[in-house]
C-alpha cells in the first residue's frame, strides 16, 4: 500500500467512529439504537473499569503491532483536537506559515500525571482520572456544550417550521445541564482548544495518562514512521506537519512515544525519505533519547506554560475544600443510578462520562457540583424534581454504561432494587397541617410502598413499608408541599433488594399514567 493513502484510510476510519459516538452523546431525542453504546466499551478508561480484559489486549496489541492508532482513530477527544486545529488554519493568510516545529517532551509532567492516576486507581479512587481521561472529558463536552447547542438548533428549526405549518419537528427542554457541569465542561474545552490551535496534540503528549501510557507501547512497534538517511535532505516538511511535534528533521530521528500515526508528515515529505513500514530492520533509529540535556528542556519556559495549563485545569476543584468544610454536618448520601450497587461502587468506576444524563428518558439523572465531596464530583445522581421519577421498568442507564459502574439489570432486577427508601415526614404533609385530604404519594407508588392508613376525622395519611419501598421517587416527585416535601427519598449506599409483592395483592399498574403525559 503507498504510503499516501494512510492519511485518507486513517481520516475515514476515523470519522466511521467520532460522528457515531458524537451522535450518540448529543441525541435528545433517542433516535439512534440503544446498542450504539457498545462503541464506547472500546475506549480505553471504561475498558479498564470495567475489567474487559479481551479490549485491553485488544488495543495493546494494536499499539504494539502499529503505535497509537487507538489516539488518532478511536479517541473521540484526540480527533476533536484534530477538527479545532484544522478550524483554527482555515482563513489564515499565509498558508505557507510554520504551525509545527520539533519540541522537547515533557517527560517529567507526563509521566507523573501518569504515575498519580495510576496510584488512585489502585487505592479504588477514579476522582483525579476523571479530570485527565480523554474519553469522559468528551463526554462532559459534548454533553454539556454541544448537546444544548444542537437542542437549540432544533427549536430554532421547529420554530421556523411551525410558522409554515410544518409539524414534524418539536421543542425540546433539557433539564439536565447545571451551571456547575457547563462551566466545568467550558473550561476544559477551552484548555483543550487552546493547546490544539497552538500546539497540535500537546495534551496528548503531555498531560493524558492514556496517551502516556500508549507512547511507552508505542516504543515497541513493529511498524513506525522512520526516516531514511539516504533520502532524507532535512527539509522540515515533515516536521512542520508534524502535530505531535515529534520528528526532528535535522537529527533526522522520530520520537514514538509522542507519535500518534496522524501520516501527514507522509504527504509532504518530496523526496521519499519518510516512510511508514516494519522498524525492525538495518535502517532501523531507535527514538529521540531522553537524556539529561532533554530532561533540562523539558522544565524551560514551555513546560511552565504546560504546567500551568494543567494546574488551570483542576481549577474548578478549587472551591471543593471549601465547601466541603461548610457543609459538612448537612451532607447527604447521592442517590446513585440502579445497578451501580453501591456508592464506593459507583465512585470506584463511574469517570462522569455524562453519557446516562443523556440518554435517561425521565431526566432524572443530574451532574453533580461538590456537594457531596471531590470524590463525587461531575458524578451523577438521582434527582426527584417535578413530575420526574425512576420509570418503574427503565433499565436504560444500566445498559449504556461502559465502565462497569451501573451494572446491566433485567427489568425483574430493576422492579426489587432498592435504592433507597422513602421517608415521611408527618410536620409538613398537608393531611396534617391543613386537614385536608391528599393521598397523591399513594397513588403513585409503582409498588403500594406507601399506604394511605386512617388518621382523624375520616382522613387518611401516608405511612411508608419500607421492606417493599424501591426508592423510585414517584411519591417524591409528585407530592404537592413546597419547599421541603412531605415525602423523600433518601439514598441507601448499599443498594438492597426489596420485598416483591405478591402478584394477587400487587395492583396492575398503568405506566402511561404514572408517566404524567410525558
Amino acid at each position: 500500500m503507498k504510503s499516501h493513502w494512510l492519511k485518507k484510510i486513517r481520516l475515514i476510519f476515523a470519522f466511521l467512529v467520532f460522528i457515531p459516538i458524537f451522535l450518540f452523546f448529543c441525541d435528545f431525542a433517542e433516535i439512534l439504537p440503544i446498542e450504539l453504546s457498545n462503541m464506547l466499551r472500546i475506549q480505553f478508561i471504561p475498558a479498564i473499569l470495567s475489567g474487559s480484559i479481551l479490549i485491553i489486549a485488544g488495543l495493546i496489541l494494536i499499539t504494539v503491532l502499529f503505535g497509537r492508532i487507538y489516539c488518532s482513530v478511536l479517541c473521540p477527544l484526540g480527533i476533536l483536537q484534530d477538527i479545532i486545529a484544522r478550524f483554527a488554519k482555515i482563513g489564515k493568510k499565509n498558508k505557507k506559515k510554520r504551525r509545527y516545529h520539533y519540541a522537547s517532551p515533557y517527560s517529567i509532567l507526563r509521566y507523573t500525571l501518569l504515575i498519580i492516576c495510576v496510584i488512585f486507581l489502585i487505592f479504588g479512587e477514579s476522582s483525579f482520572l476523571l479530570l485527565l481521561d480523554p474519553y469522559s472529558n468528551f463526554g462532559r463536552i459534548a454533553v454539556n456544550i454541544f448537546r444544548p447547542v444542537v437542542t437549540g438548533i432544533n427549536n430554532l428549526v421547529n420554530m421556523i417550521a411551525l410558522k409554515f405549518s410544518f409539524y414534524n419537528f418539536y421543542h425540546i427542554t433539557i433539564h439536565t445541564i447545571t451551571i456547575f457541569s457547563f462551566v466545568s465542561a467550558l473550561i476544559v474545552l477551552l484548555i483543550i482548544g487552546f493547546m490544539s490551535v497552538m500546539r497540535g496534540r500537546l495534551f496528548c503528549n503531555s498531560i493524558c495518562p492514556v496517551g502516556s501510557l500508549l507512547g511507552l507501547l508505542s516504543k515497541f512497534a513493529v511498524f513506525k514512521i522512520i526516516l531514511d538517511d539516504s533520502k532524507c535532505s532535512s527539509c522540515g516538511l515533515c516536521e512542520k506537519s508534524c502535530k505531535s511535534q515529534c520528528i526532528n528533521s535535522k537529527e533526522k530521528k522520530v520520537d514514538f512515544t509522542r507519535c500518534v500515526n496522524c501520516f501527514n508528515c507522509l504527504n509532504k515529505c518530496k523526496t521519499n525519505g519518510i516512510k511508514y513500514k516494519f522498524a525492525y530492520s538495518s535502517s532501523y533509529k531507535a527514538p529521540y533519547p531522553v537524556n539529561e540535556d532533554s530532561l533540562k528542556k523539558g522544565i524551560d519556559r514551555r513546560s511552565f506554560i504546560v504546567t500551568s495549563a494543567a494546574i488551570a485545569s483542576t481549577i474548578p476543584l478549587v472551591p471543593a475544600w471549601a465547601q466541603t468544610e461548610k457543609k459538612d454536618s448537612d451532607k447527604i448520601t447521592p442517590i446513585t443510578p440502579p445497578g451501580s450497587i453501591s456508592l464506593k461502587h459507583f465512585k470506584e468506576h463511574c469517570t462522569a462520562c455524562h453519557l446516562c444524563v443523556t440518554h435517561c428518558p425521565m431526566q432524572i439523572l443530574k451532574p453533580s457540583g461538590f456537594s457531596f465531596g471531590i470524590d463525587y464530583a461531575f458524578k451523577p445522581r438521582l434527582v426527584f424534581y417535578e413530575m420526574a421519577f425512576c420509570n418503574f421498568e427503565c433499565t436504560v442507564c444500566s445498559e449504556i454504561c461502559p465502565t462497569g459502574a451501573i451494572k446491566k439489570l433485567t427489568k425483574d432486577q430493576k422492579k426489587v432494587t432498592q435504592i433507597g427508601i422513602a421517608q415521611f415526614t408527618k410536620d409538613r404533609c398537608v393531611v396534617f397541617k391543613d386537614n385536608t385530604s391528599c393521598g397523591a404519594c399513594s397513588e403513585h407508588c409503582p409498588v403500594q410502598a406507601v399506604k394511605m392508613e386512617p388518621y382523624k376525622d375520616g382522613l387518611t395519611i401516608p405511612h411508608v413499608y419500607e421492606e417493599l419501598c424501591v426508592g423510585c421517587g414517584g411519591c417524591e416527585s409528585i407530592c404537592p408541599v413546597r419547599p421541603l416535601k412531605a415525602i423523600n427519598v433518601k439514598a441507601n449506599e448499599v443498594h438492597k433488594e426489596a420485598v416483591r409483592q405478591k402478584e394477587e395483592d400487587a395492583p396492575e399498574i398503568n405506566q402511561e399514567e404514572l408517566n404524567f403525559g410525558f
